[in-house]
């Protein structure tokens, strides 16, 4: 895990639909100019911007201008951490995430110690964490529909009411028919998300391996299975009617059962900004309560 050397042109991602972005971004901006940093900001937010601003950063037009910041300073939840994820891509640009929602696991970085690892991060004091990302392709009749994730993709009933069959395939093994609400294909990233209240373990978000959990099982003998990184999962539903696809939580699609979904691991990864201090384990304890006895 490596230090980048020099820091001159940051972006700001953020969720504006939340009043305390619309506070911190003055400030941010003003930070900027005294350490003599460029920032760019988004459309979105550009296209939101009070008539009396300020300043006048630069935009980030195209997915392409993300190749010119050497960072990403995400505002939000981890929702907008996982849109962030998206738009960066493969483009490896670290990312940063200051949390102003009420959980925030992905953005851990607080308001009040945002200045503080900012500084620290122009100082050179920071890691970069690699998180795995999952790819997934919707194969139907020579047609193909290509998605990545960064926390999990979930195949589910949809709109329907009754339980969905689904067979799950690695490679060319058969690994088992799932008669439930659905599946969850999650990353370790993804393993404190939606898989984890659906009973999937918890994994170091470092590691590289792929967890299979399902959504309400209608047996006690399916349970979540942790793969290879190397394996190239096959979803195929058996059932009439169309199931839905959805990526990170945020995206979704309907498929139908002449639809095959292979999910493997991402050729790229998504780089996320550390410090030497953080701890996974008291995030789980402080966040999630992990670990914690109840007291008397």
């Amino acid at each position: 895990m490596k230090s980048i050397p020099s820091i001159n042109k940051f972006g700001i991602w953020g969720n504006t639909d939340k009043e305390k972005f619309w506070s911190l971004l003055n400030p941010i901006l003003s930070w900027a100019g005294e350490n003599s940093l460029d920032p760019f900001i988004t459309t979105r937010i550009s296209d939101k911007l009070p008539r009396k601003f300020s300043f006048s950063p630069k935009i980030i037009k195209s997915a392409d201008d993300f190749n010119k910041l050497d960072f990403l300073l995400a505002l939000g939840g981890d929702g907008t951490m996982l849109s962030a994820a998206r738009a960066v891509g493969f483009r490896k640009i670290p990312i940063v995430g200051i949390h102003l929602g009420e959980l925030g696991f992905l953005a851990e970085v607080t308001i009040e110690e945002m200045f503080k690892r900012l500084n620290q991060i122009i100082d050179g004091a920071f890691i970069v964490n690699h998180r795995m990302v999952l790819k997934a392709t919707l194969s139907k009749n020579g047609s193909k529909k290509t998605f990545f994730a960064l926390n999990d993709f979930v195949v589910d009933r949809g709109k329907s009411q009754r339980m969905i069959n689904l067979e799950l395939y690695a490679g060319s093994h058969f690994i088992s028919s799932y008669k439930s609400d659905g599946l969850i294909i999650s990353t370790p990233t993804g393993s404190t998300a939606y898989s984890l209240s659906a009973g999937g373990p918890i994994l170091e978000p470092d590691l590289s391996v792929i967890t299979v959990t399902p959504l309400s099982p209608h047996t006690l003998s399916l349970r979540p299975i942790v793969l290879s990184d190397n394996q190239i999962l096959k979803i195929k539903s058996i059932d009439e009617g169309d199931t839905a696809f959805a990526v990170d939580g945020q995206v979704s699609d309907y498929f139908s059962n002449d639809t095959e979904i292979y999910i493997e691991k991402a050729s790229y990864g998504i780089k996320m900004i550390g410090f030497d201090d953080s701890n996974y384990f008291k995030t789980l304890n402080l966040k999630m309560g992990w670990g914690q006895r109840e007291k008397d």
